[in-house]
C-alpha cells in the first residue's frame, strides 16, 4: 500500500493511558458500477437541495475468526455490486440551467480508500462524543476540495488495526439520501457482501416529489426565517467549544414524560417530544438567552408515509420536513415543560401533505434554506438501524458520527443492545456547558 497520508492524533483509552494514533492512507482508487448503469442527468428534489451537506460515519468491526485481511477487498467488491442498484452515487454533483443541484450520472465511481493503524480497536475508546480530530482521520476528506461539487456523493475507507479489527469511514453528501435512506443503502452494501439479495431495492424516480407550477405556497414557513441572534449570545461563543454526551436510559426518558404530564395540560407524550423540550429549555437557559429573545426549534419529520400518496418503499432520496416551533425565551423557561413539549406536538401535527408540498413550493419560488440563526436543530438518528449493518463480520461495535456538522445541531443515538436508551450529543461555549450539565439532572 502506498502511503499518501500519516496523520498522528493524541488520544487518551479507556484505561486513561493516552496513545499515539496514526493512521496511514493507501491511494484513492474510484469504484465503478459493476455493471454499464444509466446515463444522464439525474433529478433531485427541493428536498434534496435544501440540506448539501457532507456526513461522516464510522462503522467499527471486530476480528471475529476471519481478521482484517480480507475486508478492504469484500467490501470494495461488494460496493461495486451495490453500486449498480444506486447508480446515481457513482455520479457527480453538477448545477442544472434551473441554478440547483443534480446529478450527472457519469458512472465514474465511488471513492475508495485503504488505510492501516498503528493501535488496537479498542484504543479508539467509546465513540458516543464526536471527536473530530481523532475520528476524521477514519474518513477519506478530498484534497483541495473548495465545494461539495469537488467532492463525490459517496467516499469509503476501510482501515485495519493491528488487533484484525477494521473500521469503516463514509462520507456521504445528506442530498443523496436522508438518514432511513442511507442506512438502507448500507445494510444493501452489506447484504450483498454476504450474498444476499437487496431487502429493501431502491426506489431512484425522485420526480415523484417535483414542486408545482407555479408555486403554492400556503404556509408562512418559519423553518426558513432568518432571526437575529442577541450580541450577548455571539460574544459567548467566542469562547472554546465543548462537546459532551448526555445518556438517557430508559428510566429517566420515563421520568421526562411523567415531568411533562404531571401539570394535567397534556394528553399524552412522546419520549422524542419531552426529550427535545427538555433539551431546548435547556439550551436556552444555558445560553442565557435575553427575556424578548426569540429561539426556534427545528427538527426533522419522516414525510414518506404522511405525502398523499405515500413515498414507495425504499425511496432513493430525502423524505424528510423540517419543522419547526417558534418562542420567546422567557415563554420558552418560564412556562412548565408541557408548554414546550406542546410547541414541539404542535409542530409534528404540523406536517401534512400540503404543508411539505408547500415548503418545497417555498424553496422553488425563493431559493431560500433554512436559517440556523438562534436555532436549536435537534437531529434523530435513535430510530435508524446503523447497527444492523454487516459484511459478514457481524454487527458493528458501535457506529456513529464523526463530527456535529453545525454549533445549532443537537443529536439523539440510540444507546445499548436494546436500542432504547438514548445519548444526547451536542457542542456548547464552556461556560454554557457546565449550566447545561447541571440542568441534565432531573
Amino acid at each position: 500500500m502506498v502511503s499518501l497520508l500519516g496523520e498522528t492524533v493524541a488520544k487518551e483509552n479507556a484505561n486513561g493511558i493516552v496513545f499515539e494514533l496514526s493512521v496511514k492512507q493507501g491511494e484513492p482508487t474510484l469504484v465503478p458500477p459493476a455493471k454499464e448503469t444509466e446515463k444522464g442527468l439525474y433529478f433531485l428534489s427541493n428536498l434534496d437541495q435544501n440540506i448539501a451537506v457532507i456526513v461522516q460515519t464510522i462503522y467499527c468491526f471486530r476480528a471475529e475468526d476471519r481478521g482484517n485481511e480480507g475486508a478492504a477487498v469484500a467490501i470494495k467488491e461488494a460496493l461495486s455490486k451495490v453500486l449498480v442498484h444506486y447508480h446515481p452515487l457513482a455520479g457527480r454533483l453538477t448545477i442544472c440551467s434551473e441554478g440547483k443541484l443534480i446529478v450527472d450520472c457519469t458512472g465514474e465511481g465511488a471513492v475508495f480508500v485503504e488505510a492501516e493503524a498503528d493501535c488496537r480497536l479498542e484504543d479508539i475508546g467509546d465513540i458516543a462524543k464526536p471527536d473530530p480530530s481523532m475520528l476524521g482521520k477514519l474518513v477519506y476528506n478530498i484534497p483541495g476540495a473548495k465545494n461539495i461539487l469537488e467532492i463525490p456523493p459517496l467516499v469509503a475507507q476501510v482501515t485495519k488495526f493491528q488487533c484484525g479489527g477494521f473500521i469503516l469511514g463514509l462520507a456521504m453528501n445528506h442530498c443523496m439520501f436522508d438518514g432511513l435512506g442511507a442506512m438502507e443503502f448500507v445494510n444493501s452494501w452489506g447484504e450483498i457482501a454476504r450474498g444476499l439479495p437487496l431487502s429493501v431495492p431502491p426506489f431512484l424516480d425522485r420526480t415523484i416529489l417535483k414542486s408545482r407550477s407555479p408555486p403554492i405556497i400556503d404556509f408562512p414557513h418559519y423553518e426558513f426565517k432568518e432571526i437575529e441572534d442577541s450580541l450577548e449570545c455571539t460574544a459567548l461563543y467566542q469562547e472554546e467549544m465543548i462537546y459532551r454526551s448526555f445518556y438517557f436510559d430508559t428510566d429517566k426518558l420515563e421520568q421526562l414524560k411523567e415531568l411533562a404530564m404531571q401539570d394535567g395540560a397534556l394528553d399524552k407524550c412522546t419520549t422524542f417530544e419531552a426529550l427535545s423540550a427538555f433539551v431546548w429549555r435547556a439550551r436556552t437557559k444555558a445560553l442565557r438567552l435575553q427575556p424578548n429573545q426569540q429561539t426556534k426549534l427545528l427538527f426533522a419529520v419522516d414525510g414518506r408515509s404522511r405525502f398523499n400518496p405515500p413515498l414507495p418503499k425504499g425511496y432513493f432520496g430525502n423524505g424528510i420536513v423540517l419543522t419547526n416551533s417558534l418562542c420567546n425565551a422567557d415563554d420558552l423557561l418560564g412556562s412548565p415543560l408541557s408548554f414546550a413539549v406542546g410547541l414541539v406536538q404542535k409542530a409534528v401535527k404540523m406536517v401534512t401533505d400540503s404543508y411539505m408540498r408547500s415548503a418545497m413550493d417555498y424553496f422553488e419560488a425563493t431559493r431560500v434554506r433554512p436559517s440556523l440563526s438562534a436555532t436549536l436543530l435537534i437531529t434523530t438518528w435513535s430510530r435508524l438501524a446503523f447497527h444492523n449493518t454487516d459484511f459478514g463480520w457481524g454487527e458493528p461495535l458501535q457506529s456513529g458520527p464523526v463530527a456535529l456538522p453545525e454549533k445549532e445541531v443537537i443529536l439523539f443515538l440510540s444507546h445499548g443492545k436494546d436500542r432504547r436508551n438514548i445519548n444526547v450529543l451536542l457542542g456548547l461555549p464552556t461556560s454554557a456547558m457546565l449550566t447545561f450539565q447541571q440542568l441534565m439532572d432531573i
